[in-house]
């Protein structure tokens, strides 16, 4: 061992830089900040008085530092604004439901393609007749539904769990022959019915932003027609600006009395009997751009919830920067309402009842409604773009 260490070579000091040499260096800095200073910061030529030549130098060394001082500002929004949305990008990430963090990273990455939007149809267990006449009017199935997805356009059925999920639940054995059969449902880690529509359309936005990067992530019900061309065009609009609400903005009455189908357990926040909400989009659909649902999906723990769906996701924005679009070919209503609209040249997004806040019976009614309201009425198959 000792013949080991005896042919182990020696590491060498390290060099150190004589104290001289230090000084010098110094000493260079010194005068060379000198000479940088009288290149770019000359100093004004006495032209008479004094006084008057000190304080033009003075106003221009003030000038000086208040420009550097708002360029320094400037800076730092920029980078505390990219460390937000990385930040909120990464928890968005870890949010996904049964996939971490790195499995995500590894089987999407960079490879993903960027998605005009992503749709989620929200529905329930026993909606399956809603969602079949979906299927047989504005939704596109099988190879139309792919190639609908190649030019940027995801739509799936949004719903989430049972109670109790296992091999032997019916209600969740059916939902997955329903998927395998036709490839369009988007299972939710959420138990369906627990905390409301508010909880859900949190967990659809966290799975969603996991899945797909797209530009906008729309929301919108099972008794609601949609043009899907249209709804994309709307978008389409608005895709260069990074904080966009779009719907049909309202601003209801805050219900007091608690037998009421919309009772609002919080309406001492709004202030005095008879006051309204806030303004917010209607629940039948509405989008929102990538950074506000990536903020949304990294700050659902602590986003109140209200009673009411379209309350609470207008109540988790109302506080930032957002630009609120009022778009009202989202909330047009059923024939003859989209009809005469379509031949006025401003044909509907989505269409339903407002006294039913959705189509009136949609399972008999969808085909009529698509067949009258329809983008491309009087031509064969889907929307095509």
């Amino acid at each position: 061992m000792m013949a080991a260490a005896a042919l182990r070579p020696h590491k060498a000091p390290p060099a150190r830089v004589p104290t001289r040499w230090v000084a010098a260096l110094c000493a260079a800095c010194f005068l060379l900040g000198i000479c940088v200073v009288n290149r770019y910061w000359p100093v004004p030529e006495h032209t008479g008085c004094p006084d008057t030549a000190s304080s033009d130098h003075s106003r221009a060394a003030l000038n000086q530092v208040s420009q550097t001082r708002e360029v320094i500002m400037a800076l730092d929004k920029t980078i505390s604004d990219i460390e937000m949305r990385l930040a909120a990008a990464r928890a968005a990430q870890a949010m996904s439901q049964g996939m971490s963090p790195s499995d995500s990273e590894d089987d999407q990455g960079s490879m993903r393609h960027r998605m005009s939007f992503v749709m989620g149809v929200f529905t329930t267990f026993a909606n399956r007749k809603r969602r079949d006449s979906i299927r047989q009017t504005w939704m596109p199935q099988g190879d139309q539904l792919r190639s609908l997805e190649e030019k940027g356009v995801i739509i799936r059925f949004v719903i989430g769990r049972s109670e109790n999920p296992n091999p032997d639940n019916e209600v969740d054995r059916a939902i997955d022959a329903e998927d395998k059969e036709y490839n369009d449902i988007l299972r939710l880690n959420h138990v369906e019915g627990y905390g409301g529509l508010p909880m859900k359309i949190q967990m659809f936005l966290s799975t969603a932003l996991t899945m797909w990067d797209a530009d906008f992530y729309v929301k919108t019900d099972d008794n609601v027609h949609v043009n899907i061309g249209i709804t994309r065009s709307i978008l389409a609009r608005h895709r260069m600006k990074p904080r966009v609400y779009i719907g049909c903005m309202k601003s209801g009455p805050v219900v007091i009395k608690n037998d009421s189908k919309y009772y609002e357990p919080d309406h001492w926040k709004f202030g005095t009997e008879g006051n309204n909400y806030f303004r917010h989009a209607t629940r039948q659909l509405y989008a929102v751009t990538r950074d506000l649902a990536t903020y949304i999906s990294a700050n659902r723990h602590i986003l109140h919830k209200y009673s009411n769906e379209d309350v609470s996701f207008g109540s988790w924005l109302i506080g930032l920067e957002v630009e609120h679009v009022d778009e009202r070919s989202l909330c047009c209503g059923t024939p003859p309402d989209c009809e005469w609209k379509a031949q006025a040249g401003n044909p509907c997004a989505a269409s339903f009842d407002w006294n039913c806040t959705g189509i009136c019976n949609p399972v008999e009614r969808m085909t009529e409604v698509h067949r009258r309201c329809w983008e491309g009425r009087g031509a064969e198959g889907h929307t095509q773009f």
